[in-house]
């Protein structure tokens, strides 16, 4: 994992005091100023970058946050500050394990490869295997336990919902292991599988591929992740997480239904 880069949690407490500030009428420059900052630190800590425990303090009530109401703000300032089960693993994530950990709904839409969350541990080892930097056993040894890990979110008590659609063509490779898990995996409640075939054309994930988490408090919004060649992107803008909502229900109506996908992936793994 990138040790820099902000887990959902900073993030959040970022946003939540780039509120504060604004609500006291204060502009980076002027928060800085008060709080004997340079103004480059405010942009960083309202960006996800944690604040020191007195440094947390002095901006609430700098934002005029009454001593009395700080306690929530305090939690949130200690949440941000936990590392998570993953960090002891080293994994390059781009960011995403916290997203996924604190998220109660996940929509995936894949173009090359089978979902993480539905990939069995020899698929994961042949897609790291495929990349262009060669890592070390223990590296990909690491990937494939938090992964397998992660899988665990779908089972067992408050369930992780997946909502997952992949092209036809991520399948090309899946050997019959990962598709008849594939079957077993689609089969949980909180699971829904779906295949977009090619006679569907071009269409909204032409663009390539993406997810939504939605969270189970209110004040998180939901958040749509994209990864690329150089990283990622968190986006967190109402208006582009709800086009990427759109367009992942288009692509399921574009799909096979989940029984029609269930059915196609049984013929598949029956031909393997």
């Amino acid at each position: 994992m990138n040790r820099n880069e902000p887990t959902h949690h900073m993030r959040r407490l970022g946003e939540v005091l780039r509120e504060l500030r604004r609500r006291a009428g204060l502009s980076q420059q002027e928060a800085a100023d008060r709080l004997n900052y340079d103004h480059r630190k405010i942009s960083r800590i309202e960006k996800g970058q944690k604040p020191d425990y007195h440094g947390m303090r002095a901006m609430l009530d700098t934002y005029g946050v009454p001593f009395s109401q700080w306690e929530p703000y305090m939690e949130m300032y200690s949440r941000a500050l936990e590392k998570g089960w993953w960090t002891k693993y080293d994994v390059e994530d781009q960011g995403y394990i916290s997203l996924e950990h604190d998220a109660s709904k996940v929509c995936d839409y894949q173009v090359t490869y089978v979902p993480g969350l539905l990939q069995t541990p020899d698929y994961i080892r042949a897609v790291l295997a495929g990349a262009r930097v060669q890592r070390s056993k223990r590296w990909i040894a690491n990937q494939v336990e938090v992964r397998l890990l992660r899988q665990e979110r779908l089972l067992g008590g408050e369930p992780l919902e997946l909502r997952a659609i992949m092209l036809e063509s991520a399948l090309a490779q899946a050997s019959r292991a990962q598709l008849v898990h594939l079957e077993e995996r689609r089969r949980l409640p909180n699971v829904t599988v779906q295949v977009l075939p090619h006679r569907a054309g071009f269409n909204e994930g032409q663009f390539g591929a993406f997810t939504v988490l939605d969270f189970p408090a209110k004040a998180d919004r939901s958040v749509l992740y994209v990864e690329h060649a150089a990283g990622s992107l968190h986006v967190e803008d109402p208006s582009k997480v709800k086009v990427a909502r759109l367009n992942f229900t288009h692509l399921s109506k574009l799909a096979m239904s989940p029984a029609e996908s269930a059915e196609w992936l049984g013929r598949l793994s029956a031909e393997r």
